[in-house]
């Protein structure tokens, strides 16, 4: 690895620990409370781990699984004391994470050009944000990157995303408020064949108050975007918002009924307490958890990798 990019690694590492900071003390500071005046992890220990990783929106599918996992060592092991919790709740966390058949990477198919990625999400959740983040990413790598605008029922959407193309320095497409989204995803992708680019990022309208609705617009985005490219998109990227913790288990069951998601970011980690709702997300529902959100910066929107994520949830703050 160059000096450039160890350096470079070790800022990625400080914005991640930083960003999972309150998640992580939270956690530590419920554990401590579960293990205090006990030697070793008997039922009634392995009873208040449960609460505590269901309060740390683990969820509650995902925190029986990891409870069963320690069981089975309790049982192999015959004693373990609390000392070893941390460390084992942690192997089996970061086992969990790597069992998610499908690793995300930052990779896109570069034998796709343009590579279509359709972002998805409700309104709020940082949705154009990182659309915005992910356009300087892809420039930054060299990448021709078009934005498309087809969340055309708020104005305020089509006016970040315009600001955010003025920032990043990438062409944008649009029509006039109230246009058929499929219409504008249409042009986005025919614009980008034209002028050879290798990404297409097209905004979606983020409205959940019907499923049938939303599965039918999501639809014919798709159906209409295959006119000029057969197998877009190439991507569907569903945006959380990690703060929400169990509301967005439940926007990612909606979107996941919808439409094929086959990404996930995961944004404003550095905000709240609820980081475990990554870990809970991840197993649930087997799609990549392909970012992370943890800061402002347009570098902080950071590709998720399980081991690194674990770690410093796991890392012990002052």
């Amino acid at each position: 690895m160059s000096w450039f990019k160890k350096i470079f690694k070790k800022e990625e590492k400080e914005t991640l620990n930083k960003g999972l900071e309150k998640s992580s003390r939270g956690f530590f500071e419920k554990i401590s409370k579960v293990v205090v005046g006990k030697s070793k992890v008997d039922d009634e220990v392995l009873d208040d781990l449960e609460e505590v990783l269901i309060a740390s929106d683990v969820g509650v599918q995902t925190t029986i699984k990891i409870i069963e996992r320690i069981e089975e060592r309790v049982a192999r092991d015959k004693y373990l004391n609390v000392e070893e919790l941390n460390n084992i709740l942690r192997e089996e966390i970061t086992a969990l994470l790597l069992e998610n058949p499908h690793a995300a990477t930052g990779n896109i198919d570069a034998s796709k050009k343009p590579y279509v990625i359709m972002v998805v999400g409700v309104n709020g959740v940082g949705k154009t944000t990182t659309i915005g983040k992910l356009a300087h990413q892809f420039k930054s790598q060299g990448k021709k990157v078009v934005l498309g605008a087809a969340d055309t029922f708020r104005a305020a959407a089509v006016d970040q995303l315009v600001i955010w193309s003025e920032r990043v320095g990438v062409p944008i497409v649009k029509q006039n408020m109230g246009s058929d989204p499929a219409s504008v995803a249409f042009d986005t992708v025919q614009s980008a064949v034209a002028q050879q680019a290798d990404v297409v990022l097209i905004d979606t309208a983020g409205r959940l108050h019907n499923k049938v609705n939303l599965m039918n617009e999501l639809s014919k985005i798709k159906r209409v975007m295959q006119k000029v490219i057969p197998d877009a998109p190439h991507e569907v990227l569903l945006v959380l918002d990690g703060s929400t913790g169990q509301n967005a288990f439940e926007q990612a069951k909606q979107f996941t009924a919808a439409t094929e998601v086959n990404a996930l970011a995961i944004t404003k980690l550095d905000g709240t307490a609820k980081g475990g709702v990554v870990i809970g997300i991840s197993d649930q529902f087997q799609i990549p958890v392909k970012y992370i959100g943890v800061g402002e910066r347009m570098e902080d929107l950071q590709l998720f990798n399980g081991t690194e994520f674990v770690d410093s949830f796991f890392r012990k703050r002052g």
